[in-house]
């Protein structure tokens, strides 16, 4: 699905056109600024990533393309390869979320460097494509019978769903439209045969209802906008085959409107639920919001990892029950945090929420990083909160990161998700006295202001996370006398102070609740946010009961973990405990590490071999010896070699 969607970029620099503005959430409330609007400073963590991602991954994934047989797919199908067919039956979208990546670097950095390689795959492309508009390498190359025969499996509207994203990503970007009339063929295709009031067929995986509304934003027919409000409409009446997976598997047990509980398949659930969210956007409709906040409520309440990360079991690659979060069997598929990325994104502009923003930035800083290593080369595909000393690989869920998959959805996911990270950071909105400027992630960087809010330029200057200060200032063009900007501040960060013309105070606790401080037009040059970044340990609800007894360290948006790697010799990470909540120590930040390294007192326990003991609470274990640890970021671990890991530390 497109992290970019709801972005309405008119400027000539893009050559974009202006997203048609929806019924609700674009002319009420908050609005995306255009994805060129947003300049991340490249010395900042998510700066470096970009340009990381930039000279790196995307380079990575164009060969990895050739390398697993994707574009042999398309070349077979045209006489150009005698090669066999490779990979999943939707192989095609790695194709076309390589290309969305291409197209959001090409905005954020101006690069040329991809431009032939462009050429050449959509020329390809163009050449598979049948006279009526279908477009699927796998059943025309291999099964040209099953040609909507098995929409559950076959996943022709996913496949369909990611050529229009990077279609209109295309054209945004570059007012480049061929690969647009070519999309819109295809999904012409599958109006023709599933619109409303023809035959009933609903995609297995949900992605092509939120492209759906992306394209009516972007060419502003209507008939887009039926075709994916007809396909959500669909859900809840067994339209899919049970086929040993069962309709929940599918989101297909329940009616959307009714479905206020995560069910199946993590990512399918929420790629679905951003294509609801964006239908609510268009249309308004209550009963479409009040189900999703049910909804995300639940999920990230009850089946969020710390780190950002769903889906806790391998076996569907689903959600589980209700607090069911095991750290070491965790499966949490990279694909699953982008896809609630864009959910969450979504659910920020439909309503107040700090809790919004709040996550993204967990997962921004947390779960995303992790999957993909420094060199911006491997990945992890499933990215648990724990990792065993005799821990072995299995099926997407290797022991170490990975160059590739056999199922490479996640690779070219985050290269498209990073390559237009700037899209998240704020917002504009009309509040009663004026227009408002929100900043949504706190991040250094440089936010070309829309003409309401005087066209000049707001920088943002700060090293969080490494430090808690963030100072804005005001080139060009001045802010308007009734404007306003919000800075967020995190539900964690008590004692948080505002300093406006020399004057500092507290936060207040109504703006606390609220989530975001105000400071007026004629303050905003010079202010300074200052958060206070202090170590703190947390706990999980003691409903779920892998985590009893145990804690994670945390400081500001970081999630830190304990690998073997930093233990003396013969110290195993399985054998240490927490004999209280010791002092932690920071050690001196590096220049490029996201967060400072902490330090803590470890006690070290008998590693025996017996799996259990005679329970005993009169005499308490007597530790082996006491040890200094660090622990690093989360999102930075396995950079040194494979070995154990963990989140979460038993206490006494």
């Amino acid at each position: 699905m497109a992290p970019l969607d709801l972005r309405q970029t008119g400027s000539s620099a893009c050559r974009c056109a202006p997203a048609t503005p929806g019924v609700h959430g674009w002319g009420v409330g908050r609005s995306p600024l255009g994805i060129d609007a947003v300049r991340i400073c490249p010395e900042s963590p998510l700066g470096r990533w970009q340009e990381r991602n930039a000279s790196r991954t995307i380079p990575h994934c164009i060969e990895q393309l050739d390398t697993s047989g994707v574009m042999d797919n398309f070349r077979r199908v045209v006489g150009e390869s005698g090669a066999t067919h490779r990979g999943f039956v939707f192989a095609d979208s790695d194709l076309y979320k390589v290309i969305e990546a291409v197209a959001w670097e090409k905005v954020r950095s101006g690069t040329s460097r991809f431009d032939s390689w462009l050429d050449e795959a959509i020329a390809l492309i163009a050449r598979v494509q049948e006279p009526t508009g279908y477009l699927h390498t796998w059943i025309q190359g291999v099964a040209p019978s099953r040609r909507f025969a098995d929409l559950g499996r076959n996943h022709e509207m996913y496949v369909l769903g990611h050529l229009i994203q990077a279609a209109v990503a295309l054209d945004r970007a570059t007012g480049r439209g061929d690969l647009l009339q070519i999309a819109i063929r295809f999904a012409a295709l599958v109006d023709r045969r599933f619109g409303p009031g023809r035959g009933d067929g609903i995609p297995g995986h949900p992605e092509i209802e939120t492209a759906l509304i992306e394209l009516y934003r972007h060419t502003g027919e209507a008939r887009w906008l039926h075709l994916a409000e007809h396909l959500i409409d669909q859900r809840g009446r067994d339209i899919l085959p049970d086929e040993g997976f069962g309709h929940r598997y599918y989101q297909d047990h329940s009616p959307v409107r009714e479905a206020v509980d995560p069910a199946g398949h993590a990512v399918r659930q929420l790629y679905l639920n951003a294509g609801v969210t964006d239908l609510y956007l268009e249309t308004g409709e209550a009963a479409l919001r009040e189900v999703m906040c049910a909804q995300w409520d639940r999920v990230h309440e009850r089946k969020m990892y710390l780190s950002g990360a769903f889906g806790s079991r391998h076996r569907d690659e689903s959600f589980g029950n209700d607090y069911e979060l095991p750290s070491d069997r965790a499966y949490a598929e990279t694909c699953a945090t982008i896809a609630d990325l864009h959910w969450t994104w979504r659910m920020l502009l439909a309503g107040e929420d700090r809790r919004y923003a709040d996550v993204m930035e967990r997962e921004l800083f947390n779960a995303l990083p992790a999957a993909i290593d420094e060199s911006g080369t491997r990945f992890f595909y499933s990215s648990p909160m724990q990792r065993r000393p005799d821990r072995f690989a299995e099926e997407n869920a290797p022991a170490e990161r990975q160059p590739w998959y056999a199922c490479a959805c996640c690779p070219p996911n985050l290269a498209r998700t990073i390559a237009q990270a700037g899209a998240y950071v704020a917002t504009v909105r009309q509040v009663p006295d004026g227009p408002a400027l929100e900043l949504h992630q706190l991040i250094a960087c440089e936010i070309v202001l829309p003409d309401a809010l005087g066209g000049g330029t707001l920088t943002v200057r700060t090293r969080y996370p490494v430090d808690g200060e963030v100072c804005l200032g005001v080139a060009g063009a001045p802010l308007p006398a009734r404007a306003v900007v919000r800075v967020r501040i995190p539900v964690w960060a008590d004692g948080a102070t505002l300093c406006v013309g020399g004057r500092q105070r507290l936060v207040s606790e109504a703006e606390r609740a609220h989530g975001y401080t105000q400071i007026p037009a004629e303050e905003v040059d010079g202010a300074v946010v200052r958060l206070p970044l202090h170590p703190r340990w947390t706990a999980a609800n003691h409903r779920v009961d892998a985590l009893r007894g145990a804690v994670a360290l945390e400081r500001g948006p970081i999630l830190y973990c304990l690998e073997q790697t930093d233990l003396p010799e013969g110290v195993a990470v399985d054998d240490v405990f927490l004999p209280a909540l010791p002092a932690v120590a920071e050690l001196p930040p590096t220049t490029t590490g996201p967060a400072p390294v902490l330090r803590v007192r470890l006690d070290v326990r008998d590693p025996d071999d017996r799996l259990y003991h005679p329970a005993s609470w009169a005499e308490p274990a007597v530790p082996l010896r006491n040890v200094e640890a660090e622990l690093v970021p989360f999102s930075a671990w396995g950079n040194r070699g494979p070995g154990a890991m963990r989140v979460w530390i038993p206490t006494t």
